[in-house]
Formats: structure tokens, sequence, C-alpha cells
């Protein structure tokens, strides 16, 4: 795996309706079409080296969709990156897709996870270019490596037409981690993106420059110059999630549960949004080659935010007030996930969610942003080898889908309403959706470093929110070592 690798595939995608199948475009890095038609990628790259204290990687890869998501044919760029790592340091520059987690026997069908493990940022929309710069897991002095600091810092630039054109998109994360030795292990963190810079539709501007970088980067209000609503909060559009993760290991499997909260602001970082969040129950055998080697089970609530009455975080002359003054649990409520006021297209890129995909956006070229940032999912995720030989994934999702609390896809809402997440809530009325899938590929070897795969999707939903629907995909991969 340290040498070069070439890969080509093709495929070809038919729909009983008019649009492909839900599990058959989401987290496929935005690049499926939409609907029947045919897709490609060819990559080349060179990836880190298994060991040594420096390593460096680099790749590049084009696609074609016919036709293409936002409604023409043609190529796209995928990715085009190169990184390097020392020790515990390591950089990242260009277009790259999202390390994704919980993968199950084979990591080119994709993550077992409807959040591929961090649910602010999964591969359902199109890599935006930039750098980041990374550590990873350095040991904590004097803890015995016990304890170690992870995370992230990094800028980027979106390509797409939207309503704040040339928006640049700030990220950062930080974990801290305990390592109980040989067994255990629990990880607490946070994943933060800003977006801020950019020009509306409606001709108001951010000044992209030092003075509003840093106070992008610090979480602080906009100068003078700035927005009112910035002026009051802070600069630019904001969002994230907090995360515990544990773990438990054994030679032969591994289980891991994971509990990511999604926030809008300052009230979600509080935790006054729980009970909202992903709660993640991963099973992983260490043989790959079993007929069930991964199996993985989520629950998905985002009902509450943080109340259903939005109260101020600053008087009319900008002054903070404290959550503490009031004791409901309403204050500071309708924290409306991924979505912003000023930046109206939300947390999406070329009209797909960049956020885990049941987060559903509106249709590229429209500004509502995210439509449903409400909503409960069980999702089942299986994979395994058939015969020990050839790797498959079996994805079940069951969904109920609200919208907004102000855009409700049933009206009314319980947005204004006293109602809290421990009572009965007989108000919401949401669009109940199933979706499924199972794909994989048969794989055959020509000697040492060529390999093909016959490559195969089942796709299928059924329900309110989406058009009852059949889909497959068939096609083939050449994949040169």
């Amino acid at each position: 795996m340290n040498d070069f690798v070439v890969s080509i595939m093709l495929l070809g995608a038919l729909s009983s309706g008019g649009s492909l199948p839900f599990w058959a475009v989401s987290n496929q890095g935005g690049l499926m079409p939409e609907s029947s038609g045919a897709a490609g990628i060819i990559r080349a790259a060179k990836p880190f080296a298994e060991s040594g204290d420096f390593r460096w990687k680099a790749g590049a890869s084009l696609a074609f969709a016919a036709p293409y998501s936002v409604g023409d044919y043609g190529i796209v760029p995928d990715e085009l990156y190169a990184g390097m790592r020392w020790k515990s340091i390591g950089a990242d520059l260009g277009m790259v897709r999202r390390e994704a987690e919980y993968m199950g026997s084979d990591p080119s069908l994709g993550s077992l996870s409807v959040t591929e493990g961090h649910i602010v940022e999964s591969n359902n929309a199109r890599a935006m270019p930039g750098y980041r710069l990374l550590l990873d897991r350095w040991a904590i002095p004097f803890t015995g490596g016990r304890l170690q600091l992870s995370g992230s810092w990094g800028d980027y630039k979106t390509l797409d037409e939207r309503y704040m054109n040339g928006a640049l998109v700030h990220r950062l994360s930080g974990y801290l981690r305990y390592d109980g030795g040989k067994h255990f292990y629990a990880q607490l963190g946070i994943d933060h993106y800003a977006q801020w810079g950019g020009t509306g539709i409606d001709g108001v501007s951010m000044d992209v420059n030092w003075g509003n970088y840093f106070r992008v980067a610090t979480g602080r209000p906009a100068s003078e110059g700035g927005t009112l609503s910035d002026r009051m909060n802070v600069i630019g559009c904001h969002g994230g999630a907090e995360q515990l993760r544990m773990g438990w290991r054994e030679s032969a499997f591994a289980v891991h549960f994971q509990y990511e909260k999604p926030y809008a602001d300052k009230s979600g970082m509080r935790f006054n949004n729980i009970p909202d969040g992903v709660y993640t129950l991963d099973f992983s055998l260490a043989d790959k080659d079993s007929w069930v080697s991964d199996a993985l089970v989520e629950f998905h609530y985002t009902m509450w935010q943080s109340g259903t009455i939005h109260d101020k975080e600053t008087d009319e002359d900008g002054n903070q007030l404290s959550w503490f003054e009031d004791h409901t649990l309403n204050v500071f409520g309708g924290d409306d996930y991924f979505n912003n006021s000023r930046y109206k297209s939300g947390w999406t890129h070329f009209g797909r969610s960049i956020c885990a995909p049941l987060f559903f956006a509106a249709p590229y070229g429209e500004y509502p942003g995210i439509v449903s940032n409400r909503y409960k999912a069980l999702h089942f995720g299986l994979s395994g080898k058939l015969f020990r030989k050839a790797p498959y994934r079996l994805m079940l999702t069951a969904s109920e889908n609200y919208g907004t609390y102000r855009r409700p896809f049933i009206s009314p809402s319980t947005w204004d309403t006293g109602w809290n997440w421990w009572e009965p809530n007989t108000i919401d009325k949401g669009l109940k959706q199933f979706s499924a899938a199972l794909n994989g590929y048969v794989p055959f070897r020509f000697g040492k470093r060529v390999s093909l795969d016959l490559l195969y999707g089942l796709y299928a939903d059924a329900g309110r929110l989406l058009e009852d629907n059949f889909g497959l995909t068939a096609g083939v991969r050449i994949n040169i070592e």
C-alpha cells in the first residue's frame, strides 16, 4: 500500500422514479447524478507509508456524471491534494475528502454510519479547497501516555453559487483522549466550523481581512462596520458538534459507543439542547473476511434544539444576558442546526448538505439551506464478505422528518409553544421515510498489482418525504498498485 495507486471506476445507475434513491447518492462525495445516468472517476494517489517519522501523500481525481447533480453534464474535480506527517504533526493542502470512520469490511464501500463518525462533516458534498494543520494523538507529558491530545486547524473556500458567494470556511477541532492501555479508551472533543466573508446576492458583503479572521477564529462579535446581528452575537455563521466516544478492544473484536451533539449557538454548546444528537453503537470483528464482520446501530434525535421559544442572548444595547437569570429550559431556543439568517445557503456545498445527509438540503440554486433539521431516525448498518471473498454493505434507515421549527413540513409546529422534550408532543407531525441499500463488489486479481472489481448496488425508498423508488447501480473498477 506504499506505492503509487491508480483506480478507474465506471458506474451506471437506473431508477424506477425521477431520481435515484437516498443511499445511491448520499455520502458519495456529491458526485453521483440525481437521476438515472452514469458516473465515473479516475484517481491516482501515493498513500502514506505505514511507518516512519516522516511520511507524505499526494493524490488527484477527476469525476464525471451524466446528468451532473446541478443539471448539466461534465467533468468536475474531486480531489487534488498533498499532505505530510512528521511524528504527531502534519499538514494537508488542496481538495481532499474527509476521513470517514466505522468503515466495515472494506473502506471502498463507505461507512456503516450515516454521519461517518462526524455529524458536522460527512462525505455527502464535494470537497472544498484549503489547508489543514493537525496534531495526531500527542501524548501529554507526565501522564504515562494515558492522556492524549489531537486536533486540527484549517481554512477553506466554497466554490458553488450560493447566497453569500465566495464564502470562506474556518474549521477547528480538538480532542482529549484517555487511553487505558490494552482494552479501554474514552474521548471528548469538539468539531467547529464558521462561515465568513463573501458577498450576498443583496450586495451586502463581509470584508476578508486579518481583523475579521481573528474575530471569526476566536468567536468574537464584529467591529463597528459589521451587521447588527454580527455585532450583537458573533461574526459569521458558527456551528459544530460536541462528542463523547468510548470503546473496549479485545484481540478478536472491538465495541465502540459514541454520542455526538450538534450545536448552533452558545445554548447548544452549554448542553441546553440535550437530548439532541446521534447515539452510535458499533461492533467490529478483527477478522474482516467473516460473513458478518461489522454491525452498527444509530439513533438520531434533533427535535429539541434548546427549546421552542427563542430569547435573546443580548439586550438591545448589545450587553450580554446571563442564561442563569432565567430558570426555564426554553431560553435561547430554536437553534436551527446548520442554518443561518445571513448565510442562507446553510452548511451546504453544491446543493448537498456537508453535515450528515439526513439533514436534507434545498435543491442547488435555492437559498433556504437545510430544509429539514428536525428529525428522528433509527439506522442499522451491516458489513462482511460473502463466501469470505466478496465485500458487501447493508444500510437500513427509518426516519421521521419534520422540516424546521419555522418551516415545518406539516403545520403547525411547536415553535413559540411551551412544549418540553420530556413531555408528550402531540403538535408536531412528521413525514415517515424508509431507505435501504445493499452494495458491494466481486473481486478478481490479475497478478500482484492489478485487480478488477465488479460493482453492484440495490437501493429502495418508501415513504412520504421521498418518492417511492427502486434503483440499481452496476459497474467496474480497475485498480493498479
